[in-house]
Parts: C-alpha cells; sequence; structure tokens
C-alpha cells in the first residue's frame, strides 16, 4: 500500500533518455541527446546554458508543447509520450502554468480578461473574482481595464504571471521571464515569482542564462550542445 511519504517523494516530473532531432535543408540536426531529469514537487530548478543549447526545447519537452524523437517524459504520473496533441493539452490545463520572456498576453483583452480567461476555458464560474484576487496581488488593482499595449513591460510580465499562477498549477515552467526587461524592472519580476511560487507550493522549472537568478532555485543543470554536463 502507498504511504503519504511515498505520495510526496513520488516525481512530478520524470524524464528519462530524452533526445529531439529535427531535419533541416542540411540534414538531421540534434537538439538534445539523452537527458535524464527527476523533479520532485515543490522543487525550484534551473535549466542553464547558452543560446542554442536546448534549454527551451528540454521545457517544451517537459511540458508537452512538443514530442521527443527519442525517450519519454512522465508528468504527475501521466507519460506525456504517444499522447496526442489533445491529450497533451488537457494535461497542460489540468496542471501546468507558463510564464515566457515575450508576454504572450492576449492584445484584444483588458489584464483582467487575459487574466480570466483560463479560467473561463475551464468553466469557472468565480473566475473574475480569483483574477481580480491575483491582479491585486500583483500590484495592479488600478490596470484592470488596461490592454497590453497600454501598460509597460514589467507591467505585462506582472499580468502574464498573474494568470499563470490563477489556476493554481501543480508545476510553472518559466522562459527567460526577464528577457525583455530592464534589469531592476526584472529583479521585481523575479522576486514576485519566488513569493508567488513559495505561496503557491508551485514546482518551479526556470529557463535561464543568469546565473545569478539559477542560484536563487534549489538546483540547477546545465546544457552544453543538447546534453546535460
Amino acid at each position: 500500500m502507498q504511504t503519504q511519504t511515498d505520495a510526496i517523494t513520488k516525481p512530478i516530473i520524470e524524464a528519462a533518455n530524452l533526445g529531439k532531432t529535427v531535419t533541416t535543408s542540411e540534414g538531421s540536426l540534434t537538439i538534445l541527446s539523452s537527458v535524464d531529469l527527476i523533479i520532485n514537487p515543490g522543487e525550484s530548478i534551473a535549466v542553464m546554458g547558452a543560446s542554442g543549447s536546448g534549454k527551451s526545447t528540454l521545457l517544451g519537452l517537459l511540458a508537452g508543447l512538443d514530442s521527443p524523437t527519442t525517450g519519454s517524459v512522465t508528468l504527475q504520473g501521466k507519460i506525456l509520450t504517444g499522447m496526442d496533441e489533445d491529450g497533451r493539452a488537457e494535461i497542460r490545463n489540468q496542471f501546468i502554468g507558463f510564464v515566457f520572456q515575450s508576454f504572450q498576453l492576449l492584445p484584444a483583452l483588458t489584464a483582467l480578461e487575459n487574466v480570466m480567461l483560463p479560467l473561463e476555458l475551464s468553466g469557472d464560474d468565480h473566475a473574475q473574482e480569483a483574477a481580480y484576487a491575483l491582479l491585486k496581488r500583483v500590484g495592479l488593482e488600478h490596470r484592470l481595464s488596461h490592454t497590453p499595449q497600454q501598460l509597460s513591460g514589467g507591467e505585462q510580465q506582472r499580468v502574464a504571471l498573474a494568470r499563470a499562477f490563477v489556476t493554481r498549477p501543480a508545476i510553472l515552467f518559466a522562459d527567460e521571464p526577464t528577457g525583455n526587461l530592464d534589469s531592476r524592472t526584472g529583479e521585481h519580476i523575479i522576486d514576485l515569482l519566488f513569493e508567488l511560487n513559495q505561496e503557491k507550493c508551485t514546482t518551479l522549472v526556470l529557463v535561464t542564462h543568469d546565473a545569478a537568478l539559477a542560484r536563487r532555485c534549489e538546483r540547477s543543470i546545465e546544457l552544453e550542445a543538447g546534453s546535460v554536463v
């Protein structure tokens, strides 16, 4: 019989022999090769490496945004490998939040509507209250009716953080979340990200090339030419 301790220590993400190869005009290109990775619930992990090392590709595979050429990904006990896109999308909707470098807000929607959207898509009757509470938490209760083009880069990323956390995801994937921000604004966003992550007890997978930022995570892995070093 499974004990409570077993349930706690069971990995939330497990990658085994993960590889990704694509075909180009010059032949096949290996982006990732033989990656093994275990991430436990509540853990914060940084994925580091130079540009082109495979960081974003690894994040996409772990999150089920893409399928590997070799190996497997298990997320929350569900084997993503072999699922079709609809199956992977269902897993993402249930368990995952995203924060991207480019914010990925819908330009026609207000800040409040952007944060409400994932809850509305899942049929949540309290979407507006929950979205307002998160926007207030990130200090944007005075910007509810502003569209993305009316917000600064830092404000847009705060909206994106609120949207990522509003569904109470088990896992948050953040891909260079301060890449389009100045250093002072980026620092504030990272402080907020780690505060929210701790408050919500979320597992964090953070892609970054910033060693100082990586040190704020509990551990880090480094990719070089598609392999863990």
